[in-house]
């Protein structure tokens, strides 16, 4: 079933979301109309300003590359979505722009005088890429308020806390060394690993906490001598070096012993983020609530759901029982609007076309529009020869004297939007 439809009325104040059937009697009965379809809200066209609603509980479970975002409403879910940044596109981009400007000032300033050291950052900067992953979730949480009415947000604040995982007795012992701490390490090898076997590579089987070094030969239980192997390898190795089983696979044992000591650069772009997000959830006026990862791992475990951005948000907290009415989360990709670079350059840095500054003729690339029957995405160019790609990758030209016959279904906002089969 797909998820519970926002509603807002006439003087677009939020009211309870209503379910898809209900929503569809609704707008055929003339009783309202379709205000935004992503997320897809109704408008009512009468006031309710006696209407009593529910509390609703705005979910977040932050991650590097998809943030889960749900729903919930009386241990219901009753609306999903997964936001999947582009932090690691904005650093690309970043950085080509680097080469271009520098290749430009070696070649017009050749003798320019330095000036890397005179620039100062603000107190608590934060990178491009990984400001954009905080900006785009408060984006959507301001989106979200004014659709629905949530009185609490729930936010996964500690995803791993690598300071505690290698000593525990820093604080709240009796927490870390209790039921929850085994899911804490477990989920920060999953994650570091890649959730395979690091000795045969096989995926979706039971996998076991490993040590590198045997502790009979004085291995030790830090994060940077643990790795998952399945059974089979793990038995096999035994109480042996590591060296010693991998003698005949010398690059195996050379990737293994390097990522042993890397850190997990997901992880790090979420502790550095976390915070930054949650003062920003603050200064929203909303009652800001946090959980563990481990304890959100623990959740879903015990309820028995299956493992998705989205439901992780679910669980994020204090959950007792969860009732799942929704199987096909909102699919949110950040694209960005696409307007910073007006000058494209190839490869060796040269330019190439400019973009237009403007809409054209009322239209941007991206527009989700109708054409003839058939929805699908706008390419737009200064000529007026438009394009229309649907879902299929079928792709419809547009003539300039067929523009008046185009009409908008949802004006680019910077997301590229899909459901989950």
């Amino acid at each position: 079933m797909s998820n519970y439809v926002l509603v807002i009325d006439t003087n677009k104040k939020p009211l309870n979301p209503v379910h898809p059937a209900f929503a569809r009697k609704l707008l055929k009965g003339k009783k309202a109309a379709i205000f935004r379809r992503f997320p897809l809200t109704i408008i009512l066209f009468e006031a309710h300003n006696e209407a009593i609603t529910q509390s609703i509980e705005l979910k977040i479970d932050p991650g590097s590359k998809t943030t889960g975002i749900a729903l919930v409403s009386d241990n219901y879910v009753i609306w999903g979505a997964e936001l999947t940044h582009r932090g690691q596109l904005i650093k690309d981009k970043l950085l080509s722009r680097r080469n271009c400007r520098r290749g430009r000032r070696n070649r017009k300033t050749r003798y320019r005088k330095p000036r890397f050291l005179n620039r100062k950052r603000v107190e608590g900067w934060l990178a491009p890429s990984l400001l954009h992953r905080v900006q785009t979730t408060i984006t959507w949480v301001k989106r979200l308020c004014k659709y629905a009415p949530i009185t609490n947000v729930f936010q996964e604040l500690v995803r791993f806390d690598l300071q505690k995982l290698n000593n525990p007795e820093i604080s709240g012992i009796e927490y870390q060394q209790g039921e929850l701490q085994g899911y804490e390490i477990r989920e920060y090898l999953l994650e570091k690993w890649g959730r395979n076997c690091v000795y045969c590579g096989k995926k979706d089987i039971p996998l076991e906490i490993e040590h590198i070094k045997p502790k009979s030969l004085g291995g030790t239980n830090r994060i940077s001598n643990l790795a998952l192997a399945c059974r089979k390898c793990n038995e096999k190795k035994g109480s042996c070096e590591i060296e010693d089983f991998l003698s005949k696979k010398p690059d195996l044992l050379k990737r293994i012993k390097n990522q042993a000591k890397q850190p997990l650069k997901d992880a790090a772009a979420v502790n550095s983020t976390r915070w930054r997000l949650f003062n920003s959830l603050k200064e929203l006026r909303l009652i800001v609530i946090t959980g563990s990862g481990g304890k959100t791992k623990f959740n879903r475990i015990r309820l028995g759901l299956p493992k998705t951005h989205w439901l992780d948000a679910a669980c994020v907290g204090e959950v007792a029982s969860l009732k799942v009415l929704t199987q096909n989360p909102l699919l949110i990709k950040a694209r960005g609007q696409g307007g910073r670079q007006k000058c494209a350059v190839n490869k060796f840095g040269y330019p190439t076309r400019h973009n237009p500054l403007k809409p054209i003729m009322g239209w941007q690339t991206g527009d989700i529009a109708k054409f003839n029957g058939i929805i699908g995405r706008l390419t737009t160019r200064s000529s007026g020869r438009f394009c229309l790609t649907t879902a299929a990758k079928q792709v419809i030209n547009i003539n300039p004297k067929q523009i008046e016959l185009i009409k908008a279904v949802h004006k680019k906002d910077g997301y590229e939007y899909n459901l989950a089969s």
